[in-house]
């Protein structure tokens, strides 16, 4: 009698193209207060390896808004999560710089320091 390997017993799910605006119409209104979450932001976390524990949401940086700050609970380091509905362009790579020299350097005219973590 042969066995069946183990592997062949674990059922698959099948994935489904969805539009992700009938979920969410508005990135900042519906879709990262969703993703800030805990259960939902503790998903992205174990995704890309990293304890997240929100911070904050929709945080003023100068003219730009940093969408969710999160703190890395076993480093301690800030984690800035720039969530994206839409295709993704040169503008996004953008802010995050701007979000990280303010954070390194500081910030002057009307980028000031303290708005990333007021």
């Amino acid at each position: 009698m042969t066995q069946t390997p183990p592997f062949t017993k674990v059922p698959l799910g099948r994935l489904e193209k969805v539009d992700v605006r009938t979920a969410w119409t508005s990135e900042a209104n519906d879709f990262t207060p969703w993703l800030a979450q805990e259960e939902n932001i503790n998903l992205l976390g174990e995704a890309i390896g990293v304890e997240l524990e929100v911070e904050g949401t929709e945080k003023g940086v100068g003219s730009f808004r940093a969408d969710i700050l999160c703190k890395d609970t076993a480093t301690g380091h800030y984690v800035l999560v720039e969530n994206q509905l839409e295709t993704t362009d040169h503008s996004h790579l953008g802010q995050l710089l701007t979000y990280l020299r303010c954070r390194l350097r500081g910030c002057h005219d009307s980028l000031d320091r303290s708005t990333i973590y007021g």
